[in-house]
């Protein structure tokens, strides 16, 4: 394996999603689509707020207003305010060895927060493993980054969540070690990738399996919301295979 590698109401942050508190996991929530269209700036403040700061748990009705049809996703295309490209940052795969993603130059990549217990973990990993063996040969990485700060439903171990995604899922693209997505200790790969895109809550990572698809010159070029299909984003990792 290569790398191993309704109520559109929110829920306050009733944990603490430090890396020292993380044993107690309540169960997935579901995140189906809704029909209310709620400002969430409005709700949550501004984005120095702690709800903007860390991660915390989401009642089902977050995200309003998408459909599937649009694919639920942003369309918000990256902005260079960085200067950066992904190729910049070196992370830890799941065996805890350094890997430059330079490494994936001239790739097209999809960055995936990925969780052993959501809702949205069976669809996700099926999919992704069929999305990555279609475009695999034709330039297209997933790089897939376990999280624990949502519903604290990646408790695992790295060999726990290694053996889990090969096994169940015959996942064959990288996985990493466990990250934070959000707050204090946010991996500096997220911040550069939060910081590059636009969004409905700006840099704030809503749930697991929310999706990055980067260009092969490490430009991030589109944000999806975690309930976006993989298959959905298809047509867009094909046109960029084929750049």
């Amino acid at each position: 394996m290569a790398s191993m590698p309704c109520s559109s109401n929110f829920t306050s942050p009733l944990f603490d999603f430090s890396k020292s508190n993380r044993n107690n996991q309540p169960s997935c929530l579901a995140v189906p689509s809704c029909s209310t269209t709620t400002s969430i700036k409005s709700l949550l403040a501004s984005s120095n707020s702690g709800f903007f700061q860390h991660g915390f748990a989401l009642k089902a009705g977050i995200f309003s207003g998408f459909s599937s049809n649009s694919q639920s996703r942003f369309g918000v295309f990256a902005a260079a305010a960085t200067g950066k490209s992904i190729y910049d940052f070196t992370v830890k795969d799941i065996d805890r060895n350094d890997v430059p993603l330079s490494k994936f130059k001239g790739k097209v990549l999809l960055i995936v927060n990925v969780a052993s217990q959501c809702g949205l973990t069976s669809s996700n990993y099926s999919e992704l493993t069929q999305i990555y063996n279609k475009y695999k040969d034709q330039g297209l990485e997933i790089l897939a980054f376990p999280c624990n700060q949502f519903g604290f439903q990646e408790p695992g171990s790295n060999d726990q969540i290694k053996q889990f995604a090969c096994t169940r899922f015959k996942a064959e693209f990288p996985i990493f070690d466990k990250v934070d997505v959000n707050g204090p200790f946010t991996a500096p790969v997220y911040q550069f990738l939060k910081s590059s895109t636009g969004g409905l809550l700006g840099d704030l990572v809503k749930w697991n399996f929310e999706k990055f698809l980067v260009d092969k010159n490490g430009k991030v070029i589109e944000r999806y919301l975690p309930t976006t299909s993989p298959l959905d984003i298809e047509k867009d990792i094909r046109k960029l295979v084929a750049a």
